[in-house]
């Protein structure tokens, strides 16, 4: 059993990443048939060289950047800018849901590690 295959039954096929403005440019997005490969099994290119800590790493760095943004479009909100409660509402929601499917990895990650660790050689 591939440790990462329940990520695929967390992710609905129809949804499509949406562009966030990014707070630095060292963040980057994985695309979401990168994510749906891993889900399956199958082996993706990261944008940089290097395993499966880079691909978790890169995942981290998006969450963390959609947090950052969620911020501050809010920010701007609050201040009088030129961002609609709506759109705040939006990136905050997004953000949300991103953090939430990042701990939903992280716990079935840690669920098929201690399954394996359960295992009689």
């Amino acid at each position: 059993m591939n440790p990462l295959s329940t990520i695929g039954q967390l992710m609905p096929r129809d949804v499509q990443m949406v562009p966030l403005p990014r707070p630095t440019d060292d963040v980057q997005a994985i695309p979401l048939a990168d994510l749906q490969k891993l889900a399956s099994g199958q082996a993706i290119r990261p944008s940089q060289e290097g395993s499966f800590d880079n691909v978790l790493g890169d995942l981290v760095r998006e969450v963390n950047a959609k947090q950052v943004g969620a911020a501050a479009t809010a920010r701007e909100m609050m201040s009088g800018g030129n961002v609609s409660l709506h759109q705040a509402m939006i990136a905050m929601e997004e953000a949300s849901v991103s953090f939430q499917l990042m701990v939903e990895v992280r716990n079935k990650l840690l669920e098929s590690y201690q399954e394996i660790m359960r295992m009689q050689l």
